[in-house]
């Protein structure tokens, strides 16, 4: 193994540089992990999950030096995960195939990896930080109180993190995936986001071991 590039979704149609410096902010120690081990790190932003998965799958048939990551939004529930990381996987590529029609047989399941149920989700696991962000008038008891976000629907988490951002004396405005998301990557703890988001511990727990086993 050479290198590590994860393919995200997201970035818009003509993704920047923020987003995935807020990615790799977010995965800062498995970033300086792989380093460590003179591996290459690649954080790949690359528009909708349609692009994504296409550049995924394009990067896995001419690099098989890399290890190829995918991570997208779930969009919609899925099952809450078992013991058994192999089992769990095989859920994540099967989700995929039912909602998206995507054929992801060929791929080692453990490297694709879902947001549950969007990225968003990672962003709210951690109130303090985004009360910093935005200021005096940010309203944190608007957020999903839940423990486990991957329980909270889609619409719904975007509905309380706009009410928290709503009030118009917020200097930043209210929240904003192209405007705020990359500096809010930034920002949040991970070890809140693994607290309340089993999935990216998954996800995480995974690299580590991967990156350690090189």
């Amino acid at each position: 193994m050479k290198a590590i590039a994860v393919y995200v979704e997201g970035g818009g149609n003509h993704p920047g540089p923020e987003l995935r410096v807020g990615f790799d902010a977010l995965l800062k120690t498995q970033k300086a992990a792989a380093q460590a081990r003179r591996l290459r790190w690649s954080m790949v932003l690359c528009g909708d999950r349609r692009a994504t998965c296409d550049a995924f799958l394009d990067a896995v048939s001419k690099e098989p030096e890399v290890v190829n990551v995918l991570l997208v939004d779930s969009e919609e529930p899925i099952a809450a995960q078992t013991s058994d990381a192999k089992e769990d996987a095989a859920a994540r590529r099967q989700h995929l195939k039912v909602r998206d029609g995507w054929n992801l047989d060929a791929v080692d399941a453990e490297r694709i990896h879902l947001m549950v149920q969007c990225m968003e989700a990672w962003i709210v696991s951690d109130p303090e930080a985004l009360a910093a962000f935005y200021g005096q008038y940010f309203k944190a008891n608007a957020l999903p109180a839940r423990q486990n976000l991957e329980e909270e629907p889609k619409q719904d988490l975007y509905d309380k993190l706009d009410k928290a951002t709503s009030d118009k004396r917020l200097t930043k405005g209210s929240y904003g995936k192209i405007r705020h998301a990359s500096e809010l990557l930034k920002r949040i703890d991970p070890a809140k986001v693994a607290a309340r988001c089993p999935r990216f511990a998954t996800f995480t727990r995974w690299l580590d071991a991967t990156i350690a086993g090189t």
